[in-house]
């Protein structure tokens, strides 16, 4: 019979979950970075609506931001389904609105922005979740920049 020393297996152990909680932690922290981003574009999107005094942004705006939300929705429920609560989200400052080019480019950035982050996620089914948003994104830039 061989000696097992328990307490090195117990550290092996215990090791290999915390690498493993890390990954996820990292993975989590792109994620709620993503879902920071979305939340702040749903504020942002209202205050360039509220303060440009083209009647075709102020539609292609109201478009965007009321359908983010549910969209956001559906992938935050998705991911903490399967992975737990997000906590403490953060919200960087707004701009107010000067061009109909500032938001195309501030909607450009924002799905550059959710490209890279998205590169840590897995899931499929969060990944076609995510593929909405961009939908609904360059859609919104469409309106903005062809229907004047």
């Amino acid at each position: 019979m061989s000696n097992i020393n328990y307490d090195n297996l117990k550290r092996v152990i215990k090791k290999s979950m915390l690498s493993e909680q890390e990954e996820e932690g990292n993975k989590g922290g792109s994620f709620k970075k993503m879902m920071e981003k979305l939340l702040h574009s749903r504020t942002q999107a209202h205050i360039f609506h509220l303060q440009t005094k083209s009647f075709a942004e102020h539609m292609a705006l109201d478009g965007f931001y009321n359908g983010i939300v549910p969209l956001f929705d559906g992938i935050v429920e998705s991911y903490q389904g399967k992975h737990g609560i997000i906590t403490n989200y953060e919200c960087d400052g707004f701009e107010d609105y000067s061009s109909g080019e500032q938001v195309i480019k501030y909607l450009q950035t924002l799905s550059n922005d959710i490209e890279k982050l998205r590169e840590s996620i897995k899931e499929s089914y969060i990944q076609n979740q995510i593929d909405t948003v961009e939908e609904l994104i360059f859609s919104t830039v469409y309106k903005l920049r062809f229907l004047k």
